[in-house]
């Protein structure tokens, strides 16, 4: 027999002064949906402690929703079920509606949702939520036309031509101040192992379309005499000098040569071999879409997340490569171009 859940008793003047004073300052907010993108933005609002909402708990008549569902679950309360919407926002003081619901087509509460937002109430979908609070897209749940119909993919002609002349300019400007410490790196490369000082790899760029991207060998040679695979952490396959090189990001400097090619940008998603790219493109929803704009000596994933060694840190970095491609601007180039000068100080997230 199904279970059913009594409409949520109206609460006490008692409850209602037991609010921190802390939480008065923050958007109450009630998640009408109990699946994966729920958890997802359950998870990224918990680590966010700074934000401006607080999550009272669930609203879904499906299993989904309940408590020992998923743990990342657990410590929301099922607030009650969609039939009871008024009746939930007025007891728990909802302000903020969040829509995470997969089926939206034939569960959607539309006409008390449109009631409640004629009152002021505040309805977003959850994956702008998402990608506002966590800087990336939640891509496992997300429908096409969200993409199509969104306000972002803006290519201005102006913007084109402007990020172009930025890249051109800072390339050649940077081979040619960094002439001596390139000079310097390739005398430490020959002496510390035998081999050729550049290293040149094919990489998928723009379109799709295959190129040979350059960087300084840190690694020995024959290094991937047994196949390609993901780089790990203490590589066996690094040189001495290269694990430096690598540290600060030393060995990525030849692409400086790849981006007055037109090749790469400054910024930009990091191009992947094509072994790899056809390996996730078949298991990563989107994965194309990172080839619509240049690939970047840097990129917003690598500022927000650690070096990609796995399928799974692929998935990850896409959606921070994504956010990108569907917001990118001069403005958040210049942003990640000064983050990168921190990580790269810092030695961060190297293998």
């Amino acid at each position: 027999m199904e279970k059913t859940i009594s409409p949520p008793l109206v609460k006490t003047d008692k409850e209602r002064g037991d609010i921190s004073a802390l939480m008065l300052f923050k958007r109450r907010v009630a998640i009408l949906g109990g699946g994966q993108l729920a958890m997802e933005l359950r998870q990224v609002l918990a680590e966010r402690r700074w934000t401006s909402l607080h999550i009272v708990g669930l609203i879904d008549d499906s299993s989904a929703c309940q408590p020992d569902s998923h743990s990342a679950m657990k410590e929301l309360p099922v607030l009650g079920r969609c039939d009871h919407l008024h009746d939930i926002v007025e007891q728990f003081s909802v302000n903020t509606i969040v829509v995470c619901m997969q089926d939206r087509r034939a569960g959607l509460p539309v006409g008390a949702l449109l009631n409640l937002k004629a009152r002021g109430i505040e309805v977003i979908d959850g994956h702008q939520l998402f990608e506002q609070i966590a800087g990336r897209l939640a891509i496992d749940q997300l429908r096409p036309s969200a993409l199509i119909f969104s306000t972002g993919f803006k290519r201005r002609l102006s913007t084109k031509i402007l990020k172009r002349t930025v890249d051109l300019l800072v390339s050649s400007m940077g081979l040619l101040v960094l002439t001596p410490l390139l000079c310097v790196i390739a005398i430490l490369i020959k002496l510390d192992s035998p081999g050729p000082v550049f290293y040149r790899q094919m990489r998928v760029g723009l379109g799709g379309q295959p190129f040979m991207m350059w960087k300084f060998r840190s690694m020995y040679q024959e290094a991937e005499r047994q196949g390609p695979r993901w780089a790990e952490k203490n590589d066996a396959r690094v040189s001495r000098v290269g694990r430096l090189l690598r540290k600060f990001r030393l060995d990525e400097i030849p692409q400086l040569y790849n981006v007055i090619r037109g090749e790469m940008s400054l910024v930009g998603p990091r191009p992947e071999r094509p072994v790899f790219v056809n390996e996730l493109r078949k298991v990563i929803p989107y994965y194309d879409l990172r080839h619509t704009v240049r690939p970047g000596l840097t990129g917003w994933a690598q500022i927000q997340y650690q070096y990609g060694a796995s399928i799974e840190d692929a998935h990850v970095k896409l959606q921070y490569d994504l956010y990108y491609v569907k917001n990118m601007t001069l403005g958040l180039d210049f942003r990640i171009m000064i983050e990168t000068i921190r990580v790269v100080l810092r030695g961060e997230g190297a293998r």
